[in-house]
Parts: C-alpha cells; structure tokens; sequence
C-alpha cells in the first residue's frame, strides 16, 4: 500500500504522533529492563536541608529510610523502581519543586505503573497541589502508592486519600500559626525571632538544666567596624560609596554560608544597615517595633542622625558622582532643572569644567548653553555677602532669640513634669494593646498602626526630654556665633574651602538660580526665612543679587553705607580653634539651634585629629581693658573706620561698634 492508496479519511497528522508515542514507549522499554517485573518510580523528600545532612551525612538519615521504605513497598507489588526523584530539603508548601516536576514530565514520556511515596504529605501539603498531581498520575494511567498509608482507587481509598491529604494542609497551617505566634511573644520580650543583622551573631547555649537557649550577642569582628559606620556617616563627611570602600579596607566582610563565602559590604547593603533600627536597640516584626534586649551598636541620636543625613542628601541630589563639585545639588537653571557638571578633554589634553543644565538633555524647552564653573563661582563670589544681615538686624535677632530662651528655660521644670507623666501613660497603653491583642481583643492591622502611633510620640517626647536635661548656655553661644558669621557672610563664604562651602550653601538655601542673563537669585531655606521674618519684622525674603565685578567681592551698596567689612570671622575663630572646617559645621548646628523654639543639642563627636571635636567649646575671651575701649573711641572719633580697629585689636566689628557708640 502506498501513501496515495490509505483511505481520505485518515489524519496523517495524528498516525505520525501515535507512530512517534509508539517509538518511545519501546526505546524505553528496551532501555529499563525489569526482567518481567512492573516498572514503578518513587518519590523521596524532606523538608530541611538540616534533615538532608544530619549527622553528617551526605543524604541524612531520612532520605536512605524512605528509599528501603519504597524498595520493600516495591517488592511487595511485584515491581521494580526504575527511577527515583529526590527533593533534599524543600517545603510542600508549593508544587514548583524541581524533582516533583522532573517526575510529572517522567511519567508522560515512560511507562510507568505504580508512584511509591512513603506518606502523602512527601507529596504535597494542601488540597488543591495533592489533587493536581493525582489527576495528572491518573492521566497516565499510574496508581499512587503509599507506604503507611492504605490509599488506592477503591471508594474507600480514595475517601482516605482526600482526608489525609485534609490533615497535611491542616498541619502545615496549624505549625506556620504557632511558630509565628511564638516569634511574635519573643519580640515582644526583646528577642531576636530571626537571622541576626551584620555586627551581631545568633548563639545557641545551655542553662543549668539541660534547656536549649537561642540568644544573640555582638560579634567581636565586626561590631566595631559597624559603629564606626554610623558614627562616620553622622559627621556628614562621607558618601556610601566612599564609607563601604572604607570598610572594605579595614577589613569588614559578610558572614559566609556553606554555600556562599565572605565578601566585602556593598553600598546597598550598607544603605540597608544604616537604615535598620536594630542597631540602636529596637526591632520590628511583622510591622510592630519593639524595643530589644539585646546590646545596641550606637546610641539613639547618632542613629537619627544618621537618618537624617540619607535624608538630606537623598533630597538636595547631592549624589556621588564621577565629577563632584561644591555647588552640585543646590545650583538650579532658572527653568526649574538641576545644574549639572560635565568635564570634556579637548583634543590638546586639557579638561574644562563646566555646568549643564540637566533640562535641557530632556527636552524641556530650556536653550541655556554651558557656562565655565568658574565664572559661576565667581558670580556668587561677588553676590553672596548681600544676604548677610546688618548689625542692627543681627542685635535684633540676639535680642529676640535671647527672650525666647529665657521663657523656655523658665517653664522647662513645668513642661518635663508634663512630658514625663505623658510618657508613662503611653508606655502602659502600649502594655495593654499587646496584651488586647495575645487575647485576640483587636487585629494585627489595628496593633500596628497604635503601636506607630505611640513610638511616633514616644520618640518625640524622649527626644525633647534630652533637649530639656541641657541648659541653653550653649544655644546662646551658638546664637552669637550665628549672629557674628551672618554680619560678614561674604568674607566668610570667600574664604571657605570648598567642602566648607557646600555646608554652608545646605545651611542657608534650598536653591541658588541662575537665569539666562546670569543673575544669581539665592532662594533661602524655610526655617531660615521663618526665623528671619519672626525676629525681623519686615525683613525682605532673600532676592536677586546683580553679580558685580567678580574682582570686587564686597558688596558696594552696603560699603558706602559703612556696613561693609572684608573681615573674616572664620580667620578670627579658627585660629583660636585650629580648625576652620569643624567651625563651620559648629555654626551650621548652632542655626539649626536657633531658629527652632527649643534646644537641639548635639553631643562632641571625635574626629581622628587628637584633642579636636566637630563642636568644640568656645574658649574664654579677655575683656578689653578701659584703656583700649579709650584707644578704640579715639581712633573712631578721628576717622579710623571699624574694620582697622577691629584688626589692630584682634576683635570683631560688632563689639567695636558696641564700644565706640555711646
């Protein structure tokens, strides 16, 4: 018979496949030989990869049981196991196992009679996964078998099958509530429910009866290099790519695993460990924080200090970048879009720098071409003095800041009375709301959003109980120190470094704009403008500067007005401390000080220099005789200006005017 000759009505389609299917089925017949016996497979499986290695083992001890388990299943059944599928140490909990589906796509391909399990739960533990692989073992024509169990396709066997399969899933779910339930009480007691972050390792000892407890302890490796991180990042001198390198040079590693070695911390997982709670004492589990038994890394105002230095970087843009410069981050276009630095080589090897405006690579309709960074800084060289303040305006702020404290230090008896009680309440709201919710008296979702609520409040009345355990001695001296610098801004900005610089433009403005015609306008921060309008009434907001000759640094206006001064405070300051940039970042704390309504106190941080603190004390000051006060009015009344006299005695302009006007 020919191919032209078989009848119309056969599909050749489907004789090909049944041909193929037939083809199979003998290669693997002739393949596997059962010498008359039925062919079977058999499933293997546990749930821990501790079960698949105990005792050392290279399959533990449950694995070899199960295996002789089936074999005597096996012979029983006048069979032979052609093919068995391990699964060393993998949860029931889902079907997407690779033995499990390695042997569903076995048993399409071969012929096979029996699955030899040794209980249903080794095959799945709900419902839903236990009835999808019976049906597709049944498809192929295969009797599910179990070990100790009595399941078959009888009514009977199918009845005890589905309430086995019943007790599987009951017993998954039954076990997942109760160990949450006990991770849960132990974070209520302060204990770690789980892996134990970087500096700290989970051990496991023995009490005086034989009891097994599972602490944690600090890890005397890493615990150091883990506080050395919060307590360099605080101090606002460092990226998170800069410190990981750090660490990555004093020798700070991941924990190794049996499958993975050690490696040195990436800036991702150092972002996730100076973000995460536990270091400064607290946990949280499963959205509720708790505070914990186990030792801190750092204290609790190095770590919010911390937050808040990620925060103000992540907000002002100032990224690390190939090309870094001290106006990144606040310098706008006056189109609304950051400026951006880029540094081409020209063919004859020099590099130039200049700022872009980032808008225009979008597309935003901004047609700004790029602009030297020199000539910006220039600009701003000559203009930023204009937003300093006067002395009569820096008296006012003195004089009204000064009332402030005084009223806050008289009711601050009072007020820590008051916080204190409010304290102890929440403290025993917060006891009955985990004790509501043990008895099941209120969901999980309400006992997170109370227990926020109260952290939320108790962080901030535990924060202002530290503000108030301060005297505002060193919020006055702040103040001064915040009023002198302001009185000669430019002479101090000119004279900065360019880290310096930066912390100062941070402190000051949210953006400094350029526009087209190369007009700096200089937007100033919200509690800067807040504090300048409550103590300066009329005092106008922080507006365009018309850039002078950049040659001419002092602000002409103000010079004819004799309210000028090229001299430089931060000169006059660090020489007495030694160090002009811890000066800055002290007035830079000192305004954040001053412009609130309360004390913010912040604690000396060493730096690697001996004997040198980012907020130092200012030191003692020798009053000025009746002899030089005399000398000072004399040199004024014949015309000697305020600056010279500041200089020859070595004192700022603002007591020379004080002692000179009377």
């Amino acid at each position: 018979m020919t191919l032209t000759s078989l009848p119309s009505g056969i599909d050749m389609g489907e004789l090909r496949k049944l041909a193929a299917t037939a083809a199979k089925i003998q290669q693997a017949a002739g393949a596997t030989d059962t010498n008359g016996l039925v062919p079977a497979i058999s499933y293997l499986r546990v749930s821990t990869k501790d079960q698949a290695t105990r005792n050392g083992l290279e399959e533990g001890l449950s694995i070899p049981a199960q295996r002789k388990a089936a074999q005597r299943k096996a012979d029983q059944l006048g069979a032979v196991i052609v093919k068995e599928f391990i699964e060393p140490g993998e949860s029931a909990k889902t079907a997407q196992r690779r033995a499990l589906q390695d042997m569903l796509d076995y048993v399409t391909e071969n012929p096979v009679q029996y699955c030899i399990i040794n209980k249903v739960d080794r095959l799945a533990r709900n419902r839903l996964d236990d009835a999808i692989i019976h049906a597709t073992l049944r498809d192929a024509n295969i009797s599910l078998v179990s070990v100790t169990e009595n399941i078959d396709e009888t009514p009977s066997g199918m009845l005890m099958h589905g309430i086995l399969a019943s007790m599987a899933e009951f017993y998954s779910l039954n076990l997942a509530q109760e160990v949450l339930k006990g991770m849960t009480q132990k974070a209520s007691m302060g204990g770690t429910p789980a892996k134990a972050p970087l500096g700290y390792l989970n051990v496991r000892t023995t009490d005086a009866k034989g009891h097994e407890i599972r602490d944690v302890t600090v890890d005397p490796e890493r615990a150091d290099l883990i506080t050395f991180a919060f307590t360099a990042y605080a101090t606002g001198d460092w990226t998170l790519s800069s410190l990981a390198a750090e660490l990555e040079a004093r020798g700070l590693t991941t924990r190794p695993t049996p499958s993975f070695p050690s490696k040195p911390v990436t800036t991702k997982a150092l972002h996730k460990i100076l973000t995460n709670p536990y270091y400064q004492g607290s946990l949280t589990f499963r959205g509720v924080t708790y505070d914990g038994a186990h030792d801190p890394l750092v204290d609790t105002e190095t770590w919010l200090r911390v937050q808040t230095e990620l925060a103000a970087k992540n907000q002002r843009g100032e990224k690390p970048r190939t090309h870094d410069h001290y106006l990144k981050g606040p310098l706008y276009c006056s189109c609304g879009a950051k400026m951006m630095i880029e540094c081409p080589t020209g063919k004859s090897g020099i590099t130039y720098e200049y700022f872009t405006c980032s808008g225009r690579r979008k597309k935003n309709g901004c047609t700004r071409s790029a602009i030297l960074t020199d000539r910006i800084e220039d600009r701003i060289d000559s203009t930023y003095g204009a937003n300093g303040l006067t002395p009569d305006e820096a008296d006012r702020v003195r004089e009204v800041l000064g009332a402030v404290f005084d009223q806050l230090e008289a009711t601050t008896d009072h007020e820590r009375a008051l916080l204190t009680t409010q304290k102890e309440k929440l403290d025993a709201e917060r006891l009955k709301l985990v004790q509501a919710h043990y008895a099941d008296a209120i969901p999980l979702d309400l006992l997170k959003s109370e227990q926020e609520r109260i952290r939320t409040t108790l962080d901030a009345i535990e924060h202002r109980l530290e503000n108030l355990a301060t005297s505002y001695e060193d919020a006055r001296e702040g103040l001064d120190q915040l009023a002198d610098i302001l009185t000669d801004l430019g002479d101090v900005y000119t004279r900065c470094e360019p880290a310096e610089r930066r912390i100062l433009n941070r402190a000051l403005f949210d953006k400094i704009i350029l526009d087209d015609e190369e007009t700096v306008r200089y937007q100033p921060d919200q509690a800067v403008q807040a504090a300048l309008d409550c103590v300066i009434p009329g005092h106008a907001p922080i507006a365009a500067a018309e850039a002078s000759d950049p040659e001419d640094t002092s602000n002409p206006a103000r010079l004819s007005a004799g309210q000028g001064s090229k001299m430089s405070l931060l000169v006059d300051v660090g020489e007495r401390c030694g160090n002009k940039r811890r000066v800055v970042k002290r007035l830079n704390t000192a305004w954040n000080r001053s412009v609130g309504n309360a004390c913010t106190p912040v604690e000396p941080v060493a730096y690697a220099e001996s004997g040198v603190v980012s907020e130092p004390r200012r030191r003692s000051r020798t009053p000025l005789t009746e002899q030089e006060v005399d000398a000072m009015r004399t040199a004024r009344a014949n015309g000697v200006s305020v600056s010279t006299i500041a200089r020859q005695f070595r004192v700022h302009r603002g007591t020379v005017w004080e002692k000179t006007h009377y």
